[in-house]
C-alpha cells in the first residue's frame, strides 16, 4: 500500500511538471515571434518652438515581429514604454493638430537604450483644419449664422477662426459675402480685394488658385455693378472669365453689361459661350432672345425664347415671354 501511494503520488507532479514547462516554452516561442521582451525605451516630445507636448500618443512598433506597444507623454513631454525585444524598432508620436514624427532605432534588452528625442511639427492651412473639428465647427455655425441672417454673429465666428488659421485666405471670401448680404458694399469690396493680394502673395498669380480667384473677381464685378460703374465690372467679369474660360456666370455677366451698354452684337458673343459652357442654364437664351429681336432676327429670337421656356417652364419671367411668342408669331405672318 505504502509502494502503490509513493508512486501514485510522484506520478501526479511529473505530470504536472512536464504541462508547466510545455507552456513556458509555448510562451517563450509566442514572445519570440511578437518579439517582446525586458527592453525599456524613454523620451520627449516637444513641438517646433520647443514647448513640450503633452498627450501626445507614442506607438512602438516591431519591425522584426508583430508587436505593437503604446505610451502617452506627461506634462513635462516625457514617456516610457516597456517590454520590447531586441531588435529594430520603429517609434512614432502623434497628436492632432500636428504631423507625426517617426524615427527608427535599435533596443537592447541588456543595458539602457538612448532616449528618443522627437519633435511634432503643427499643421498649417488645410492639412491642419482636415485635422481640427472644432475649427470645422467654426466654419459650419458661420454658414448657419449666415443663412439665418446673423451677419454679425457670423463675421464673428469668422474672425476667431482666420485668427486661427491665418494662412485660409480663402475664408475671406465668406467674409466679404457676409458684408455684402449685410449691405455693407465698402467692407466687402476690401475684403474681395484682400483675397486678390492673398492669393498673389501666398501663390505668385492667380492662375495659381483660380477659383478662388475668380469668385473675387465676380464679387467685386457684381459690387461694381450695384453702383452702377459698368466699366469696373465689366473688367472685373472679363478678368474672371479669361482666368477661368468655362465659368458661365462670368460670360454671361459680361454679356449682360455689354447688352445694358447697348453693344447687341458684342453681347450676344458672351452669351452664346454662356450657353456653349452650359446648354441647360435658361437665363442666357432669356438675354440673347431679346438680342435678336432688337436687331430684327425674329426666326433667332423665337429659338431662344422658346428653348428658354422649354427649360425654365415654371420661372417667373415665362408668362411673359409667351406673350412676347405670340407677338413675334403674329409678326412673322
Amino acid at each position: 500500500m505504502i509502494r502503490r501511494h509513493r508512486s501514485h503520488t510522484f506520478g501526479r507532479p511529473r505530470s504536472f511538471v512536464l504541462l508547466a514547462v510545455g507552456a513556458a516554452v509555448a510562451l517563450s516561442a509566442a514572445s519570440a515571434q511578437d518579439n517582446l521582451g525586458r527592453g525599456r525605451i524613454t523620451g520627449q516630445v516637444v513641438d517646433e518652438a520647443g514647448a513640450l507636448v503633452e498627450g501626445a500618443n507614442i506607438v512602438a512598433q516591431s519591425l522584426q515581429g508583430t508587436a505593437k506597444l503604446e505610451g502617452v507623454t506627461d506634462k513635462r513631454g516625457h514617456f516610457a514604454v516597456a517590454g520590447l525585444g531586441g531588435g529594430r524598432w520603429r517609434v512614432t508620436a502623434s497628436k492632432p493638430g500636428y504631423a507625426d514624427a517617426v524615427t527608427e532605432m535599435n533596443v537592447a534588452q541588456l543595458k539602457a537604450n538612448p532616449p528618443v528625442a522627437l519633435t511634432l511639427r503643427k499643421l498649417t492651412g488645410l492639412q491642419g483644419l482636415q485635422a481640427d473639428k472644432a475649427g470645422l465647427s467654426l466654419i459650419d455655425q458661420a454658414n448657419a449664422r449666415l443663412d439665418q441672417g446673423d451677419y454679425d454673429g457670423a463675421l464673428a465666428l469668422l474672425q476667431e477662426f482666420m485668427a486661427k488659421y491665418p494662412d485660409l485666405y480663402q475664408v475671406r471670401l465668406n467674409v466679404a459675402t457676409a458684408y455684402v448680404k449685410k449691405g455693407d458694399a465698402d467692407r466687402a469690396e476690401t475684403e474681395f480685394k484682400g483675397v486678390l493680394d492673398a492669393v498673389r502673395k501666398a501663390q505668385g498669380d492667380y492662375t495659381k488658385d483660380k477659383a478662388t480667384a475668380v469668385r473675387a473677381l465676380s464679387g467685386l464685378g457684381e459690387l461694381a455693378l450695384k453702383k452702377g460703374d459698368m466699366a469696373a465690372g465689366q473688367d472685373y467679369f472679363s478678368q474672371a472669365l479669361a482666368l477661368s474660360p468655362e465659368d458661365e456666370g462670368a460670360a454671361y455677366n459680361v454679356g449682360e453689361i455689354l447688352f445694358s451698354n447697348q453693344r447687341s452684337d458684342e453681347a450676344a458673343k458672351y452669351f452664346e459661350l454662356a450657353i456653349k459652357i452650359k446648354q441647360d442654364w435658361p437665363k442666357p437664351y432669356y438675354r440673347l432672345g431679346f438680342v435678336y429681336l432688337n436687331k430684327g432676327d425674329y426666326a433667332k429670337s423665337l429659338e431662344c425664347f422658346n428653348k428658354f421656356v422649354a427649360l425654365d417652364p415654371a420661372g417667373p419671367d415665362v408668362p411673359a415671354v409667351r406673350t412676347i411668342i405670340a407677338t413675334i408669331e403674329k409678326m412673322k405672318k
